[in-house]
């Protein structure tokens, strides 16, 4: 079986890419940057090249049986500053893949989503992937339109999309200056010594998902998934700002170190709370999550206090 990764060198394909390799399937990584981001497993290929490029995905289409999108330029928190560049940079390379993937022969095309975003602000928690779809973040917008692209050409051509939807991501190897996720920013101001901000007197609660457990949902997803469905990759379980960070003050002392806290006023993109309910990918596979909290967040501050160095 041949796997293409879009965008497969970052932080959750990194632990994605082991997986698919045991599993004995060929990959091939397409990435923008000269070289990968991380180091590949052995025997990996890696592309160089816009994945916008048509000539390019035509060429790695036919050559492949199933293709995982991870590629985003832009997070949620940029996307609010600058809305049209987030459609600009994500929708026509998006929409491109799947017009072309329609006119090939894919076991699967796995689209990875937002839980946390494209559902906007939650009716009833834990949210199913049948909650109104009401996002309020031109990020959320934009990962709902590529859905909704997805969806129609598995309507008019039979495109074997599934759509994955998890909750926020965390681990070891997260970057933490991108905006990609509130553990590691933190733990990373923590450790350098600079203050920590929240916004609203808790902050939001959201789903923390270890980036393992992502990786093996989509894998999941990918083997097991129906066409033409949406996964939700979460805990079931919603913990706020603070609860993180009561959770990175306990190691913080360790070293010596307190938080610096400054709480503002509530962002208008930011929903209030999001946990999911992943009862639909559990009943197609088997899936649960396997890290508890406490011991991904211990793993997260020892990546990055390795980083940093000897207190």
């Amino acid at each position: 079986m041949r796997c293409c990764l879009i965008g497969g060198s970052g932080f959750i394909g990194s632990q994605l890419l082991p997986l698919l390799a045991a599993s004995g399937r060929e990959l091939t990584v397409v990435g923008r940057s000269a070289t990968p981001l991380r180091k590949l497993p052995a025997g990996v290929q890696y592309v160089s090249g816009d994945y916008g490029d048509r000539q390019l995905l035509r060429t790695l289409l036919a050559q492949t049986d199933e293709v995982i999108d991870l590629a985003y330029a832009t997070v949620p928190q940029t996307s609010f500053a600058d809305p049209v560049f987030d459609i600009q940079a994500n929708l026509p390379p998006s929409v491109t893949l799947l017009k072309l993937g329609g006119e090939m022969r894919l076991r699967r095309i796995v689209l990875l989503s937002s839980g946390g975003t494209v559902y906007g602000v939650a009716k009833s928690l834990p949210i199913a992937e049948d909650h109104p779809t009401d996002p309020i973040s031109p990020y959320g917008i934009t990962k709902l339109t590529i859905e909704k692209y997805g969806l129609m050409f598995h309507h008019l051509t039979g495109l074997p999309v599934i759509i994955v939807r998890p909750g926020n991501a965390y681990g070891p190897g997260q970057f933490s200056e991108t905006g990609q996720g509130f553990v590691a920013a933190a733990i990373a101001r923590v450790l350098s010594r600079r203050g920590v901000t929240i916004y609203g007197r808790e902050g939001s609660i959201r789903d923390y998902v270890h980036v393992t457990d992502i990786a093996k949902g989509i894998c999941s997803a990918l083997d097991l998934g129906q066409p033409g469905c949406c996964y939700n990759i979460g805990t079931g379980v919603g913990k706020s700002n603070l609860d993180v960070l009561s959770a990175i003050e306990s190691l913080a002392s360790t070293r010596g170190l307190r938080i610096e806290l400054r709480i503002e006023e509530p962002r208008g993109f930011d929903v209030p709370a999001n946990i999911l309910d992943s009862t639909s990918l559990r009943d197609i596979s088997g899936w649960t999550p396997q890290v508890p909290f406490e011991t991904g967040i211990g793993e997260t501050w020892d990546y990055f206090a390795g980083l940093a160095g000897p207190p």
